[in-house]
């Protein structure tokens, strides 16, 4: 077991900005931030790790059950990600669009450093304990953050190309074949440049969310700011919070206020989230004690700096008799970013996207030594990898019967606002 301390911090935020910047010299580490949101099953606020003992990095065939292997073997913190394609696993699929970031389909590690911060407390567990903290007090910020953007920000699809797409599945949806379905587009530069640190700082400033993260495997990154939680367990509890329902925030108090009144209101909307409401109530049905998935809250409505989400909570008790890779490979990828039926929506997804997720609309999060997880879903998220210098953000929503092409357009707009604003470039 690695040696633990505890400190008190002098001033928190300063020294979690001097600890990414530190973590970051590392050619793996990762750096999760709940940016102080009020979630009763979050366990810190930040969590950072920094550097390899041993790990586990898988393409899809066999990957949950190496993930399964790999637990049994590190009772630590064990931070990663999964990547969508997984559900070429969990599911009888295939894909084939072109993927331009390379990152591998699964990734954990047990970290050499760790560190735990909550209020003004930081804990670090490692073998070198009693350094690490000076290390990261002297470690200098700069003046200022700078994204050093330099690129172009390319559009896969056009909007006619968009809308076009969004009619053909509306074809499929009025047929029978599917009732929803997430579609996505990506925006991208290719041979382009930036900072990776101060990206996630920057993008973090303009648009603080609960599940935001930072992650370095070599020369990729991810640089995140999700508001959605995909699977958290806590004991022997399950709890899952798809998001579907967007309004854009106003300037004016009481327009603000009649935004988020109309989302709460909105047919459409409503239809939506309740659909995925009952694909994640059937996800965790595979993984529950018979007759305890339950919906704990419906439609709630939160916002955060950029948009108002619609968000429900649905929970269950774990079945014992499954390991905790089993669970997650019982419900990935997350209903939220598919559609319904699943199979059906994620074969309509390959065939009318034109890129390969990867990363995207996959997950990012830790297991504990307690047996407990937490996994976000990556959405509003940056993907980069500097080796070629290609850079990618996705953005995505829920087809229907009742969607208007042209606004499900402008709601993917909306949801890259965040980036499209920190880039300084519009596609």
């Amino acid at each position: 077991m690695p040696a633990e301390e505890v400190h008190d911090l002098v001033c928190a935020e300063s020294f979690k900005q001097k600890a990414l910047y530190w973590s970051s010299k590392f050619e793996t580490a990762c750096y999760f931030n709940s940016n102080q949101f009020n979630d009763p099953y979050s366990a810190f606020e930040v969590l950072i790790a920094a550097g390899v003992k041993r790990f586990v990095k898988c393409s899809a065939g066999i990957a949950f059950d190496e993930l399964g292997l790999f637990l049994e073997r590190n009772v630590s913190y064990v931070p990663g990600f999964f990547a969508y394609d997984l559900k070429n696993e969990t599911e009888d699929l295939h894909s084939h669009n072109t993927d331009n970031l390379h990152f591998p389909d699964l990734y954990f590690f047990e970290p050499l450093h760790l560190l735990l911060i909550k209020g003004d407390v930081v804990k670090i567990l490692s073998d070198e304990a009693s350094t690490i903290f000076l290390d990261i007090e002297n470690t200098q910020l700069p003046e200022k953050s700078k994204t050093n953007f330099k690129g172009t920000i390319c559009r896969r699809f056009t909007k006619a190309d968009y809308v076009y797409a969004v009619n053909e599945l509306q074809g499929h949806i009025l047929r029978g074949e599917v009732y929803e379905v997430n579609f996505c587009q990506e925006f991208y530069s290719q041979h382009s440049n930036l900072n990776p640190i101060d990206t996630y700082l920057e993008l973090n400033r303009i648009s603080p969310a609960p599940f935001s993260n930072f992650f370095k495997l070599g020369d990729q990154y991810i640089i995140s700011a999700t508001p959605e939680r995909f699977l958290c367990r806590r004991g022997n509890k399950l709890i899952s919070q798809p998001i579907k329902g967007t309004a854009s925030r106003q300037r004016d108090p009481q327009m603000d206020e009649l935004m988020k009144a109309e989302l709460r209101n909105n047919e459409k909307e409503l239809a939506e989230n309740v659909m995925i409401v009952d694909l994640v109530r059937n996800d965790l049905t595979k993984s529950a004690v018979p007759g305890t998935v339950k919906v704990d809250e419906l439609f709630g409505i939160y916002s955060f700096k950029q948009v108002h989400q619609m968000i429900s909570t649905v929970v269950c008790e774990a079945d014992d008799r499954l390991t905790n890779a089993e669970i997650l490979k019982n419900t990935f990828p997350m209903g939220s970013m598919t559609g319904a039926p699943k199979i059906s929506a994620m074969k309509l997804i390959e065939r009318y996207e034109k890129t390969c997720r990867g990363v995207y609309s996959g997950s990012v999060g830790y297991f504990s030594p307690n047996g407990d997880f937490d996994f976000n879903v990556v959405i509003r998220s940056i993907v980069y990898n500097s080796k070629n210098g290609y850079l990618s953000f996705q953005v995505g929503s829920a087809i229907t019967g009742d969607s208007i092409p042209e606004q499900e357009y402008e709601e993917c707009l909306l949801k890259a606002k965040a980036i499209f604003q920190l880039l300084g470039n519009r596609a």
